[in-house]
């Protein structure tokens, strides 16, 4: 009987071990958690970080610089598919996140880390390859901003804070 009793015990506890395991995991197929929104890195069990400097993941946009209020077009193109990704735009200055997004292609979502809206997610799992966003500049002077994009290629392998260009503020003082 006790041997039943650690059986079952072994059963229960491994039972237990993987539904935490599928749910953590299910949790970012869903879009990035919020614990990402500050150095926009995965929380995904053992990822390997590659660097940022790849040549087949670019974040830009046509506009080189943007005045208060204006909708910034951003691009990000790939020629690898990835899953996951989290975009922001972060003020030069001192890097905090600014703006909020309007336009999202499919399999996007918005995510609140500072401010509603400030930054995109992936909101499944399936491929992305090309995606392209709107983003609105706040109504008061910022300063000039940088994208920055993250991009999980598979639970394993993923790229942090690829940046674009700068883009300016138009008409500073």
């Amino acid at each position: 009987m006790e041997d039943g009793g650690r059986a079952h015990t072994a059963i229960v506890g491994w039972a237990c071990a993987t539904l935490c395991l599928v749910s953590y995991a299910a949790a970012f197929s869903q879009g990035a958690s919020l614990s990402a929104c500050t150095d926009m890195m995965p929380r995904h069990l053992r990822v390997q970080l590659h660097s940022s400097n790849n040549n087949y993941i670019t974040v830009h946009t046509n506009m080189s610089f943007y005045f208060p209020g204006d909708k910034v077009p951003v691009t990000v193109r790939s020629t690898r598919d990835y899953m996951g990704f989290m975009l922001q735009a972060r003020k030069v200055s001192n890097n905090e996140i600014a703006g909020t997004f309007i336009f999202l292609p499919p399999g996007s979502k918005l995510l609140t880390c500072f401010e509603d809206g400030d930054t995109v997610t992936h909101s499944d799992k399936s491929l992305k390859r090309n995606l392209s966003f709107v983003w609105k500049a706040p109504d008061q002077p910022i300063g000039d901003i940088k994208f920055f994009i993250s991009i999980v290629q598979s639970y394993f392998v993923y790229w942090a804070k690829i940046e674009s260009a700068v883009v300016a503020q138009g008409g500073k003082n």
